[in-house]
């Protein structure tokens, strides 16, 4: 009996154990239990008001989320994010403008064709979205990636634009393709800031057509969690769930398409107008950057500092960017 009992007691020990490892295994660093699967729809469903919606634009089937009264406010998410990155300032920017935030092309839930993802084109993309939405003109925002595409909205499309607001990252131009390969001593550190102004090294891992597939397929979650905790100040401010979003819906190789169309952006940026409509940027450590970029390429632009935070300052300062953005669209 003895021996029976034994093994009887070996085999629950291990099996406790066995569990003990399964549950270790699905927590994040810091020991809270990770979300489960969240659908898209429920996403949208969390914003009261907002509802998700889909159009055949430019060839391809745009995803978007829409909600609120008023003027149509465009919002353009940048990489490696989705319509959700906006998700702490629809809400408010909903209680005065119609708030309409697109997935773009090799985004979240639109399509993710082979190319067409220069600005210019991408930009096309979003003029047809407009058209199939009854709008003749709108108000355009846009982060990062999505900050170059309603700069070119607002170039090629100028009847079509009311304002414009430039968040952290301008339209590529030959200062892009000056970009050292090397970051100067002292500058590359685990945050970007004011002090550290940062090395985007995964620009150039981008342009290597295919290797990123390869490298990052099974491991992206490592990839985007070290972008966005680099590019925060406070890596809270994109939370569990937030990730989770993020790196369930990217796509490697369109992602790769947007960097790789960086260069012939630079070329494109050279025929677009000078802007005649009002232009507002939004930095933080983008702030000098914008300064540079916009000011000759805007007949009307202010520029505004973002404080106490890193580059997703729509996240990490949903308060002031929302203050920001409403302030100036509501003005005549």
């Amino acid at each position: 009996m003895s021996y029976f009992w034994r093994l009887a007691h070996s085999y629950s020990v291990s099996v406790m154990l066995i569990l003990a490892l399964a549950f270790l295994a699905v927590l994040p660093a810091n020991g809270q239990a990770r979300p489960t699967g969240i659908s898209d729809a429920e996403l949208v469903h969390s914003l009261q008001g907002f509802k998700s919606g889909n159009a055949d634009a430019n060839g391809i089937r745009l995803h978007y989320v829409e909600g609120g009264k008023g003027r149509p406010l465009v919002l353009l998410p940048g990489w490696p994010e989705t319509w959700w990155e906006y998700h702490k300032i629809m809400p408010t920017l909903a209680q005065q403008f119609h708030v309409i935030s697109v997935d773009m092309r090799g985004m979240g839930l639109s399509s993710k064709p082979e190319d067409g993802y220069d600005t210019k084109n991408m930009a096309k993309d979003i003029y047809a979205l407009v058209q199939h939405l009854g709008y003749d003109k709108v108000d355009i925002a846009g982060h990062d990636t999505g900050a170059a595409v309603a700069f070119a909205f607002a170039a090629i499309y100028p009847q079509a634009t009311r304002k414009l607001a430039i968040m952290d990252v301008p339209h590529p131009d030959d200062t892009w393709m000056q970009i050292p390969m090397l970051p100067a001593a002292g500058q590359f550190g685990t945050k970007i800031d004011d002090q550290h102004p940062g090395y985007p090294w995964w620009f150039a891992l981008q342009q290597v057509k295919g290797l990123p597939e390869r490298l990052l397929d099974g491991r992206i979650d490592l990839y985007l969690n070290f972008c966005l905790d680099y590019l925060t100040k406070d890596s809270s401010s994109i939370d569990e769930l937030d990730r989770k979003v993020y790196i369930s819906e990217y796509s490697i190789r369109a992602n790769d398409a947007w960097f790789q169309a960086i260069s012939q952006d630079a070329l494109d940026v050279k025929q677009f107008p000078k802007l005649e409509m009002p232009v507002l940027g939004l930095g933080s450590v983008g702030y000098g950057w914008l300064q540079a970029s916009l000011a000759p390429k805007a007949t009307h632009v202010r520029i505004v500092k973002i404080e106490n935070s890193s580059h997703f300052f729509p996240e990490e300062q949903p308060v002031v960017t929302a203050k920001e953005l409403t302030d100036f669209f509501s003005e005549p």
